[in-house]
């Protein structure tokens, strides 16, 4: 069966757009774009077991994803990552269950991939021939990994001060890499400037309306995962790294997908963000029970993923929260750190600092009652930390 995708909604105003060409933002208010499908036409074609007896990976998700020309789904292995029961870590903070979704064991090392694999297939299939991105790092890698299986040209632009492995991995995998004095959103600016006088197409962050789709399979996992006696069933809680927000939003909008087609319950997980201290508009607008995100001034953080100072998907981010009754909450860079290391010999999982901080977020909110002993409880590491070890102390 291809695709069932019918047609592209603007998040915002509600503008109904053609999906069959290429898009980036809403026409009329600049907004992220959300593709639609016929849930009748899927409830009717797959049931929950036949997906389950499936191939593991991404596209085992084809109803429910853009691209309906087998030939231009690009894979390199992704998705299907583990969820790894850390019961040590769930004893130290005093839980009776704890996951922890391990997305480091994606291709190019991060849960970027499902993401990039998505929007890069879509974009073959209706015709680009030449990618940008701006990257804090994994999107970069991600995009130019996809890129070349694809035979694409791809165009990345990062911040000079993006760790270097992430600079040598765009450049193995062909890509063109300009490095840019300041922060992501800078390298953002120059990137889209670039797109408009060649006439590239743009795949950054939440401005084209697949990435969103390729993450919101790791949604659509977690109902595998927890499934008991053939029924779909969600965790508690979900903590998520959360930049730009793409993965919060995707399986956001996964969960609805299954409530509709009646795959799973309509209690949803409540979805938490952690940001860095040094970074944290997310946070900043929830606790101001604001609608929209203001720019964050001087931003910094040694968790690179998170150093997002505008995020063009703060409204949906915020919405998320609150329909799940979820909640955000900020963490030092030295709790990123220790909760690294904890999450490391405590779990046999080496995170990414931004994987790191959802445990130290955990940590905050049990202490403070918000979590209960017995809810079952989902960490996302969205990167391996294998990526990082210019953090760390080299032993002496």
């Amino acid at each position: 069966m291809s695709s069932t995708l019918t047609h592209l909604e603007c998040s915002f105003c509600g503008r109904i757009l053609d999906a069959n060409r290429l898009q980036n933002l809403c026409p009329d208010c600049q907004s992220p774009l959300l593709a639609r499908y016929d849930l009748a036409r899927v409830r009717e074609a797959v049931t929950p077991a036949e997906i389950e007896h499936r191939p593991h990976g991404l596209w085992r998700w084809h109803e429910l994803l853009p691209v309906s020309d087998p030939h231009c789904r690009l894979t390199l292995g992704e998705g299907g990552t583990p969820l790894i029961q850390a019961h040590r870590l769930a004893e130290r903070v005093g839980l009776t269950t704890l996951y922890i979704k391990d997305e480091g064991l994606n291709p190019t090392g991060s849960f970027k991939a499902r993401g990039m694999a998505v929007a890069v297939s879509r974009a073959l299939e209706l015709g680009a021939r030449t990618l940008v991105t701006p990257t804090a790092g994994n999107a970069g890698g991600a995009m130019a990994a996809y890129a070349a299986l694809a035979g694409l040209e791809a165009h990345v632009f990062m911040p000079r001060d993006a760790p270097l492995l992430n600079q040598l991995e765009v450049q193995m995998y062909g890509a063109h890499l300009t490095l840019v004095d300041g922060l992501i959103n800078d390298a953002a600016q120059l990137a889209a400037a670039e797109a408009a006088k060649h006439n590239w197409f743009d795949v950054s962050t939440l401005k084209e309306p697949y990435r969103i789709e390729g993450k919101k399979t790791m949604g659509l996992e977690l109902a595998l995962h927890f499934a008991e006696n053939g029924h779909w069933q969600l965790p508690d809680v979900v903590f998520y790294p959360t930049g730009g927000g793409v993965g919060l939003i995707g399986m956001w909008k996964a969960f609805d997908e299954m409530v509709a087609l009646g795959w799973v319950e309509k209690r949803r997980p409540r979805l938490v963000v952690v940001q860095s201290d040094g970074c944290a508009p997310i946070v900043k607008a929830f606790e101001a029970h604001a609608d929209s995100a203001q720019v964050w001034q001087n931003a910094h953080t040694i968790a690179s993923g998170l150093r997002v100072p505008a995020v063009r998907g703060d409204r949906l981010v915020l919405r998320a929260l609150r329909e799940t009754g979820g909640t955000a909450i900020a963490v030092s860079d030295a709790e990123i750190l220790e909760a690294q290391r904890l999450i490391a010999q405590l779990a046999g999982v080496f995170a990414a600092p931004e994987g790191a901080a959802t445990y130290a977020g955990l940590v905050k909110l049990v202490q403070s009652g918000w979590i209960k002993p017995d809810e079952r409880v989902l960490l996302y590491n969205t990167g391996t930390g294998m990526k990082y070890t210019h953090l760390l102390t080299p032993p002496s």
